[in-house]
């Protein structure tokens, strides 16, 4: 995933989530070794893009695939995610004379005032951003915990173990779910985020139990209900996504490499998720 969307309603409820993760034996995990119709085979990861020193050690499933696997694949390429990312900052603000109020319905505007007000900031501070990044500056975990994510982990082994990295899309692929809005749905976006901060939790504290024992089915429908009043964004983040994927990974099943591609955990179940695509192009799926 793009972000931490998973467990995106605030600072607080991300960290009660990870806090009350069960610590039981693993039966299995979100990791599957894929087979090709014609004998190919790699392993697909799901991951989760923030974890806590806590969550370690990552099922012992995610280290057998890295140790089988020649090459690792990312939703983007960790080479560029630095250069990516400022790019990414970049086109979440306004340009030098333009303004967010130019572009929201002034009741929006005058809800952001009041709740930036109360955290005590100022408004020259969010006044340039626009809706969809306000959205994942507010939805982002801290950023030491992306640092114990599970691609740091992998990207980490890979480095140490001279593993050839290389990404599914480009930096700005990666990005234009949220960069290639309109101002209309980059509004909705924003207002989506407050909807669901207001409703029910207790669902979210289970994701990091349902990752870690390979509920991916359970895993997708909690993010796509994250869209429930914005479908089209759904779509946008995971099934447009994931279509554009599948050929490339149909190419790493015919190379003479064994590839092990890691992405979102969310982009794995459902009717539109990797592993149903997988299946219905004829391949073999098996969990480890």
């Amino acid at each position: 995933m793009l972000r931490g969307r998973l467990f995106s309603k605030s600072g607080a409820v991300w960290t009660l989530a990870i806090a009350l993760v069960c610590s039981r034996a693993d039966a299995a995990s979100c990791v599957w070794k894929v087979t090709g119709p014609n004998g190919g085979m790699l392993y697909l990861g799901g991951s989760i893009h923030a974890l806590r020193s806590t969550d370690y050690p990552l099922p012992s499933a995610y280290n057998r695939a890295f140790d089988a696997s020649s090459r690792l694949v990312f939703e983007e390429d960790p080479k560029t995610g630095s250069a990516a990312f400022r790019d990414f900052v970049k086109a979440g603000q306004y340009p030098k004379g333009d303004s967010l109020k130019n572009h929201v319905d002034p009741r929006t505007y005058e809800y952001l005032r009041h709740f930036f007000a109360l955290a005590k900031v100022p408004e020259e501070k969010f006044s340039r951003l626009r809706p969809w990044y306000i959205d994942v500056l507010l939805a982002m975990p801290p950023v030491q915990y992306y640092q114990l994510g599970v691609e740091y982990f992998l990207v980490r082994r890979a480095r140490a173990n001279s593993k050839p990295m290389s990404g599914l899309e480009s930096s700005k692929e990666h990005y234009q779910s949220f960069v290639g809005l309109s101002d209309r749905d980059s509004e909705a976006v924003l207002l989506v985020f407050f909807i669901n901060a207001g409703r029910e939790t207790s669902h979210e504290v289970n994701m990091l139990d349902a990752w870690r024992h390979g509920d991916a089915d359970l895993i997708a429908h909690a993010a796509h209900e994250e869209f429930r009043d914005f479908p089209a964004m759904a779509e946008r983040v995971y099934g447009q996504r994931n279509h554009n994927w599948i050929p490339k990974i149909e190419n790493y099943l015919r190379s003479d490499q064994i590839y092990f591609v890691v992405v979102g955990a969310a982009h794995m179940g459902g009717p539109d998720g990797l592993l149903t695509l997988l299946r219905s192009r004829g391949c073999k799926i098996e969990q480890l």
